[in-house]
């Protein structure tokens, strides 16, 4: 299905976008022509190229939370709707303009981002702070790729640095197939660590191709049972049990989720690191699906299955 699509006054400095108008299902996103960012200060303006729908951006338009989150989200995220209802927290695309008091970039450079609480990427452009979660992209991936790197990679390496990743550490990623699953048996491996990846039995190639030693089909069994113990067990998805993850872990293990936790505290040094890693071969996006920006409503409709594996780009603009 294609999001019906609004077109008002004057084409001149206006943009494209995905416009969520209320919580609600995929329906509420509608496309739009709407006022297209200028960059102040220390902003820059980024034509977008690609960008992503993660389960974050499903959370936000559909006001999915925990009903402990549940009144001070609305007053974070709007009350009605959401307050910036252009979403979309990952991208790639080029600098178009800077503001007066930029230093780091300049207009022709190709970079990818995390906008945070802020969104905006689901649009033709958007304006992010020179020094936030912004750096030059690989140069050895295309804008897709490069799209699909900073949500999933940066939350890992959060979770990861706050339980002291290393060479012999016995790590458990639960949601190994998901964004920041695939991301997250990558970088584990990167550090050297033994990797074990639960999910289903349909997705163990594809997590023992980025690095797991192990796979555990969570369909058949319940990693708990068995008698392997492990450092870190790292809950990917939200969904893994507290009681079977400190059952798995050894003496002074750590168990970490993304669930409740807001979005990981990430940095353009993040992403610098990222590149480095991606250009060396270290680590790869997992894609399995683009949709262009007009059937941006089939795509939340696709992550919210539950079933996607790696990410889900959407192509902004081609040139």
């Amino acid at each position: 299905m294609v999001v019906r699509v609004y077109w008002s006054g004057e084409v001149r400095d206006q943009m494209k976008a995905i416009l969520c108008t209320k919580y609600g299902p995929p329906e509420v996103l509608e496309l739009r022509q709407t006022a297209k960012p200028k960059p102040k200060g220390s902003e820059l303006l980024v034509k977008v190229r690609a960008t992503t729908v993660t389960t974050g951006d499903c959370r936000v338009r559909s006001f999915r939370c925990p009903l402990l989150y549940w009144l001070p989200m609305r007053l974070i995220l709007g009350i009605r709707k959401p307050r910036n209802p252009i979403l979309g927290v990952e991208l790639a695309g080029v600098v178009e303009a800077v503001g007066p008091k930029v230093k780091k970039f300049r207009p022709g450079d190709e970079v990818y981002a995390l906008s945070g609480m802020r969104f905006g990427a689901h649009a033709e452009y958007v304006c992010l702070h020179e020094n936030g979660t912004i750096a030059l992209k690989p140069d050895n991936l295309d804008w897709q790729e490069a799209a699909a790197i900073p949500f999933g990679a940066t939350t890992a390496l959060y979770f990861f640095r706050k339980s002291g990743i290393g060479p012999g550490k016995k790590v458990l990623v639960y949601g190994a197939s998901g964004a920041v699953g695939t991301a997250a048996v990558q970088i584990a491996a990167y550090y050297g660590a033994e990797v074990t990846a639960v999910c289903s039995g349909a997705n163990t190639g594809l997590v023992r191709s980025l690095g797991a030693n192990h796979t555990i089909d969570y369909t058949k069994e319940d990693f708990a049972d068995r008698a392997e113990r492990y450092d870190i067990v790292f809950d990917t998805v939200g969904k893994c049990r507290a009681a079977s993850a400190r059952k798995a872990l050894a003496p002074g293990g750590a168990f970490l989720t993304v669930e409740g936790k807001g979005m990981a505290r990430t940095s353009g040094p993040d992403l610098v690191l990222l590149k480095q890693l991606a250009e060396e071969g270290h680590i790869r996006a997992v894609i399995e699906r683009t949709y262009p920006l007009e059937q941006i409503q089939e795509a939340h409709r696709h992550v919210e299955t539950g079933r996607k594996k790696g990410n889900i780009v959407v192509v902004v603009s081609e040139n």
